[in-house]
């Protein structure tokens, strides 16, 4: 078996990357010359995030669509890949339910578990998949996009707060459990992204305060990008079950200096 690193046409898959940060990924990857599959609930959408990857960088990219919480589907879609000739290197969990606004004394067990089974049992079942490839090409590396809420939580995210500290562990359960097949698992930590709903909500007062970074910034789309390739690549060769918070130093600080100008 080669050394990951010296595996021809590398190949990484990400989900929820049809626009957004995961398209972002998705361009890192592409740039270094990986393969790319793409993933998203719509397969028009994703086709199209496939077809700009490819046109931008002329490496091969595919999309596939998850439009449901199925085994046999996570289990056809790597199927797929593999009677394409390709085997998945390097598998990036970006997709999440955001599961925004679910009073805790409220919020039914139906929509509270429909968070879990995205941001957790689909991001297991994903990875299990991809970890039979990897094991027979000597390795491969898993990263997952969770956030520092994982750490810190907001209001009426019970489900959304407590998967992403799930998915801590859940990281650390594969760095241990795959590491003899040569496989890494590492999570990136965001804070505030600059995404189109932060770009809608700047002068609203409940977005402000995860503004107030003491860098005075937030991540671009770029920002979480580097640093899951960061995890993927031979750069981070002997680094597995760590965490890279992205936040702009959030949760370094007890309280933010609110007391500063906000919007530069």
């Amino acid at each position: 078996m080669l050394p990951i690193g010296e595996i021809m046409n590398r190949t990484v898959l990400i989900t929820g990357a049809c626009y957004g940060t995961g398209f972002a990924i998705a361009r890192r990857f592409a740039r270094e010359g990986y393969d790319v599959i793409i993933t998203g609930r719509d397969k028009e959408k994703a086709d199209a995030a496939a077809k700009a990857i490819c046109e931008e960088f002329g490496v091969c990219a595919l999309g596939y669509a998850t439009k449901e919480f199925s085994q046999d589907e996570v289990v056809s879609i790597f199927e797929d890949i593999r009677a394409g000739g390709r085997t998945v290197s390097s598998v990036v969990l970006n997709a999440a339910n955001l599961g925004i606004g679910q009073d805790s004394l409220s919020v039914s067990i139906e929509d509270f578990m429909g968070v879990y089974n995205i941001n957790v049992a689909f991001n297991f079942m994903l990875c299990r998949e991809a970890v039979k490839g990897m094991r027979e090409i000597g390795g491969g590396s898993i990263v997952f996009i969770t956030s520092n809420s994982a750490l810190r939580v907001t209001e009426n995210r019970c489900a959304y707060c407590s998967s992403k500290s799930a998915i801590l562990a859940m990281s650390k359960s594969f760095a241990v459990d795959f590491g003899k097949y040569g496989v890494r698992s590492n999570c990136v930590l965001p804070g505030l992204i600059k995404t189109e709903r932060w770009e809608k909500n700047q002068g609203n007062v409940k977005y402000a305060l995860a503004n107030y970074t003491p860098i005075e910034d937030i991540a671009d789309f770029e920002d979480i990008a580097n640093a899951a390739y960061f995890f993927a690549s031979e750069q981070s060769k002997n680094i597995t079950g760590a965490e890279l918070v992205v936040d702009g130093g959030m949760l370094a600080q007890l309280t933010p200096n609110i007391e500063r100008e906000l919007w530069k």
